[in-house]
């Protein structure tokens, strides 16, 4: 890597402006749009590639994990886009799988619906700072740089993209030796209900039982009742925010996926064919801002509740091996609560962190950073953009009371909540 550096100095045309500009199309990225454009704001939604959805479509992780409540915004996208998976009560877990296509298309005709401008295809490349404000971005796209103003910003990057440019702290890993979870490329195979042609490539794997895996275990999901087989099974050592770590992964991962999928036709899915790979690698952990509260280990293992609570979950304690071994760390827990203050960065103002990148230690991390919770995570981030912009406050400063009375309106059931003193 070189050191040089160049300075770049450029006008950059303002292509729109915006009450709130959410960059990142994934849950959190979605649901703060939506959540922002029904308070009444104007409200753009910055995607880097052609699809919303994050890694739920880019990536294939398509099954929502269990997180012990299904309310808001995500509840509303069960009901509409999973109906026959609702659950009677707001505090169920359910772990539906569905197609990346049908969400993606989905998606696309709900924002449109919500009034959200989506823009595809255009990446963030650097804030817009007014002293230690966020008043905008520079992104890349289709027709060169272009700018969007703003007055509230919400980075919903999973990276902490935006964060990050705005001078935020952030870290990354586990505290001893910095190694973040590995990377994992899902895919499909699919029930032909006969024997198929078997294909290994020269320089892929030959895994013959099941500790020669990368994840030492079978884990797939057949619950499509198509025949569609999910399977997550794939293990990639890197921290998916680093070029070199990330340009790897994506030749390793496709090299074992095919590896994998050829393990399975000679072991128990001789009739099952290769049928969908992803085009890009899934990533579970790279960047946590430092935010005004980082939520913990303990927070998790203890049940804590915080009176400016924005997410529920009892999602398990789930952390990868991050140095690429075969185990697995998993911890049920019972349920804990995400305050507000883990999205905001310290020193910074006119920014919410929504999403996998809020301000938790890697343990913390490795359970709220699933779809469901970044929903909900992406929701409260909306409401309180609207919340500041119409009470002409700082987002760190919004009515903890305002928050919750506006999410409630929109949906959102707290189990077990303290009140705000």
């Amino acid at each position: 890597m070189s050191n040089r550096e160049i300075k770049l100095e450029r006008n950059i045309p303002v292509f729109d402006d915006a009450d709130v500009i959410v960059v990142g199309g994934g849950p959190a990225g979605t649901a703060a749009a939506i959540s922002a454009a029904r308070s009444g704001q104007k409200t753009i939604l910055l995607e880097q590639s052609g699809q919303l959805g994050g890694m739920g479509t880019l990536g294939n992780v398509s099954v929502f994990m269990g997180v012990g409540n299904v309310t808001g915004i995500y509840r509303e996208f069960i009901s509409e886009f999973l109906p026959e998976a609702l659950p009677s009560s707001h505090h169920e877990s359910i772990w539906p799988q569905y197609s990346p296509f049908e969400l993606r298309h989905y998606l696309n005709g709900k924002l449109e619906k919500e009034g959200v401008e989506v823009y595809y295809h255009v990446s963030f490349v650097s804030s817009i700072m007014e002293d230690n404000r966020v008043v905008g971005v520079v992104a890349n796209t289709r027709e060169g740089l272009r700018a969007f103003g703003g007055r509230v910003v919400i980075d919903c990057t999973g990276d902490a993209r935006v964060a990050q440019d705005s001078g935020v702290p952030t870290r990354a890993g586990r505290d001893e030796d910095g190694l973040t979870q590995p990377m994992t490329l899902m895919f499909m195979m699919q029930d032909t209900g006969k024997p198929v042609r078997q294909k290994l490539p020269e320089d892929c794997y030959k895994y013959d039982s099941i500790p020669d895996l990368p994840q030492g275990r079978h884990l797939y999901w057949g619950g499509m009742g198509d025949g569609t087989l999910l399977v997550n099974m794939t293990r990639v050592k890197g921290n998916g925010a680093k070029i070199k770590d990330i340009n790897y992964a994506e030749k390793e991962s496709l090299r074992q996926a095919l590896s994998v999928a050829n393990y399975l036709q000679r072991t128990n899915h001789p009739n099952h064919i290769l049928s969908h790979v992803p085009g890009q690698v899934g990533v579970r952990e790279t960047n946590q801002i430092e935010g005004r509260y980082t939520l913990t280990e303990d927070d998790l293992t203890s049940g804590r509740r915080f009176e400016d609570v924005v997410a529920q979950t009892n999602y398990e304690i789930d952390i990868h091996n991050p140095t690429g071994g075969t185990n697995t760390d998993e911890r049920k827990l019972d349920g804990y609560d995400i305050p507000y203050r883990c999205m905001l960065p310290q020193n910074v103002e006119g920014l919410i962190v929504a999403g996998r990148s809020i301000s938790a230690t890697h343990v913390a991390m490795s359970s709220m950073r699933v779809q469901a919770t970044c929903y909900a995570l992406g929701q409260a981030a909306g409401v309180a953009a609207a919340i500041a912009i119409e009470s002409n406050v700082p987002v760190s400063d919004i009515s903890t009371t305002a928050l919750h009375e506006r999410l409630a309106g929109q949906g959102v059931v707290f189990v077990n909540k303290v009140l705000a003193q």
